[in-house]
């Protein structure tokens, strides 16, 4: 059924149609309107039978999900930012404990200084969690993920974190082909836990664990996320059967067949960077792109296997670790270990700056010039002139004061200087 609406909208109407019965929501940016709609569908009878709980925290929202799945509920949330940082004591409860609990991640900057636009710095911060976590590139890829994250968490008994560009998809409006009741339905089988809280029968779960066992606890977190390199594609495949469209899984490729140059992101920037490829096709270049849809489990052999033929690859991240380097660069090379192809990491679109393909262009000029240096983190449109100034401001002040500001002010005098 296609239909013109923001991406809130499909992915909330998507989730409805997912029969979640507890729905635990605290609004941060620019997740609300997810939230805000399931609250309507479940006020209007539209989703039922579903209890929403406003609650009074991130933390409140995870732990209330976690309550809801261990009582045998199929439970959602959605969050962004600080949000996800908040109920990170919570994130780790429910991977730990096994719970197939699906989220949405409205992918938005950390702070401080507080920023409320789009990069990957929240859900980066979590990838070693124990979540499985799903990258979307478009609006329908965002609505149907979900529809596949409630069957893989289910499927694997772990939880899910489906994650969408803030703003850039969350607020935007594109035709969306939402899937039929009747669709979900059959493709998503009634929830049937592995194992239920019953006063009747009570158990303990969570219970402390020594030494003597914790190491086999946390192999077997691994082992079931290994599980999942199998069980996404597969999902993957079974849903392109079902809908008659490809969505999800865990790589995507373009163009790179015979490509010497691939290009890796993650998210909504792969359509730019896939008009960028399509130029440089144009002008001979073998250039390609490569989309991480799945980012963990890191499909490692998967991203091998895609990689093997380039000379060189590019790595675009919208976050980084500070003081390492690149995250997916990083993990980039563990899968291409010993086969000597260079690999260079670009930060770019931090905080939300627009990442353009006139920027990309000079990108690909300074690659295919050689002009990157091996081993060193490279950041896309990157102000050095300010850098520069603040550095010698630090130098030759003992108390220069807070970065933020004194960039902020430095840039409200540049932007008063004339051309």
């Amino acid at each position: 059924m296609l239909e013109q609406l923001e991406g809130s909208q499909a992915v909330a109407r998507t989730v409805a149609a997912c029969r979640p019965e507890v729905i635990s929501a605290y609004p941060i940016s620019p997740q609300t309107h997810i939230v805000e709609a399931l609250s309507d569908l479940v006020r209007t009878g539209d989703l039922d039978p579903c209890e929403y709980m406003m609650v009074e925290s991130e933390f409140a929202a995870m732990s209330a999900c976690i309550g809801a799945s261990a009582a045998g509920a199929r439970a959602y949330t959605a969050t962004a930012s600080q949000g996800l940082l908040y109920m990170a004591e919570a994130l780790y409860n429910a991977s730990g404990l096994g719970l197939p609990i699906v989220m949405t991640l409205a992918n938005r900057a950390i702070g401080a200084p507080i920023n409320i636009w789009n990069d990957h710095s929240d859900s980066m911060s979590q990838r070693d969690s124990g979540w499985i976590q799903l990258y979307a590139e478009t609006n329908q890829e965002a609505a149907d993920l979900h529809v596949q994250a409630f069957r893989l968490a289910e499927e694997i008994s772990l939880p899910v974190m489906v994650c969408m560009d803030g703003f850039i998809l969350t607020h935007a409006f594109e035709r969306v082909d939402l899937p039929t009741q009747d669709a979900v339905d059959s493709f998503l089988p009634a929830y049937e836990p592995r194992q239920v809280l019953d006063p009747a029968e009570p158990v303990t779960i969570g219970a402390m664990v020594g030494p003597e066992a914790f190491t086999e606890v946390r192999y077997l977190m691994h082992a079931k996320q290994l599980q999942a390199l199998d069980a996404i594609p597969a999902i993957a495949s079974e849903f392109e059967d079902s809908f008659g469209r490809s969505s999800g899984g865990l790589l995507r490729g373009y163009r790179i067949d015979d490509a010497e140059t691939v290009v890796v992101a993650l998210g909504s920037v792969l359509g730019t960077i896939e008009d960028a490829v399509d130029e440089l096709r144009e002008q001979g270049v073998k250039a390609g792109a490569l989309g991480i849809k799945c980012f963990r489990p890191w499909p490692l052999e998967d991203v091998r296997d895609a990689l093997a033929g380039a000379q060189r690859v590019v790595v675009i991240e919208k976050a980084f670790a500070v003081g390492a380097g690149g995250i997916v660069g990083q993990n980039v090379r563990l899968a291409l270990d010993g086969l000597g192809i260079r690999v260079h990491d670009v930060v770019a679109g931090l905080g939300g700056r627009p990442i353009t393909k006139r920027s990309l262009r000079s990108l690909f000029e300074d690659v295919f010039a050689d002009r990157l240096e091996p081993g060193v983190l490279h950041f896309l449109d990157l102000d050095r002139e300010v850098v520069e100034r603040e550095l010698e401001r630090i130098r030759s002040h003992a108390r220069p004061g807070p970065h933020a500001e004194n960039i902020v002010r430095e840039l409200g005098i540049v932007a008063a200087r004339p051309h």
